[in-house]
């Protein structure tokens, strides 16, 4: 009977990031500005790509998808924690958790190898100029984002399956602003060992796999600038991968500190920190450091900017 009981979840409670009311509002404002400059930022970058002819290209198809996906799993955190902020009590229903947690893993898992889809893009611009546009057409490019997509689609199915098996009792308070996995497994009331051991060995090869690819056209885009001649060439080729390789050092160090640490109830204050900037801030700079560090979306910027001018 005990079992049964623990079984009829109805809601969760959240911890949240503070109880202070000064405090509150100062955050409140600070994510409320931050989600809107991810907002703008990303939809921005969107729109750019699409009217600018000169960033047709695979490179930009692809940072547009990495564009979408940031105002997507941003918008599955973002909004219910700003809604929480001036309640007394963080509630979210058992469905509303699992719907929240097999979302982001949908969007953060294709995020993690769309960013593998266009270091590969890289190498192919940078390692084989001359077969660029055969290699990465847009069949191809249209296949990699696919494949990004439906890893995310998997990953969260199991994930999120593998959770409804667990049972829930006792207190039911997450420490934690949003549902993720790690903290929901701390209150689970059964055995979780299956659901750690999942995280563990999916996460680990999610980011090992990725990241040996990466690495992989990385070390051969290297190679290859250092037999260009050209200085200029060379600035141009490393300026190209800055940008990437920028967001997937950010991405990367982030996610390996939430999901590849031991789950347990101390470690999640300091996975709390790291959530806000994973979550967060990473969906906001990623806009910022392809523009700022792009001289081709300048241009492209520029180049709209003087058209609604003249027009």
């Amino acid at each position: 009977m005990a079992d049964e009981n623990c079984t009829e979840v109805t809601q969760f409670t959240f911890s949240g990031l503070t109880e202070h009311p000064q405090l509150k509002l100062v955050l409140f404002m600070l994510f409320l500005g931050t989600y809107m400059l991810t907002l703008a930022g990303n939809l921005g970058l969107i729109a750019l790509i699409r009217v600018s002819p000169q960033l047709h290209t695979p490179m930009y198809f692809f940072l547009s998808n990495l564009s979408f996906l940031d105002i997507c799993y941003s918008t599955t955190i973002s909004l219910k924690m700003l809604l929480d902020f001036p309640a007394k009590t963080k509630v979210i229903s058992f469905t509303g958790c699992l719907t929240q947690i097999y979302f982001y893993t949908v969007f953060v898992t294709a995020e993690t190898y769309l960013l593998t889809a266009m270091a590969y893009d890289r190498y192919v611009a940078i390692f084989k100029p001359l077969f660029y546009k055969v290699v990465m057409s847009p069949g191809v490019c249209m296949s990699l984002v696919a494949v990004s997509y439906l890893s995310g689609l998997l990953n969260a199915t199991v994930h999120t399956s593998a959770l409804l098996r667990l049972s829930f009792c006792g207190s039911l308070i997450i420490n934690n602003f949003y549902c993720d996995a790690p903290p929901l497994l701390v209150v689970a009331s059964t055995d979780t060992h299956l659901n750690e051991g999942l995280m563990f060995v999916i996460v680990g090869f999610n980011i090992i796999a990725t990241n040996l690819l990466i690495l992989t056209s990385y070390a051969c885009i290297v190679v290859a600038v250092g037999r260009m001649g050209s200085a200029t060439g060379r600035r141009k080729a490393y300026s190209t991968c800055a940008s990437h390789l920028t967001t997937v050092i950010i991405f990367d160090v982030s996610a390996c500190f939430n999901y590849m640490q031991p789950i347990s109830s101390n470690s999640l204050e300091s996975k709390k920190i790291a959530s806000i900037f994973y979550t967060i801030v990473v969906p906001m700079l990623n806009p910022m450091i392809y523009s700022l560090r792009n001289k081709e979306v300048k241009h492209a910027l520029t180049s709209f900017i003087r058209r609604k001018m003249y027009f």
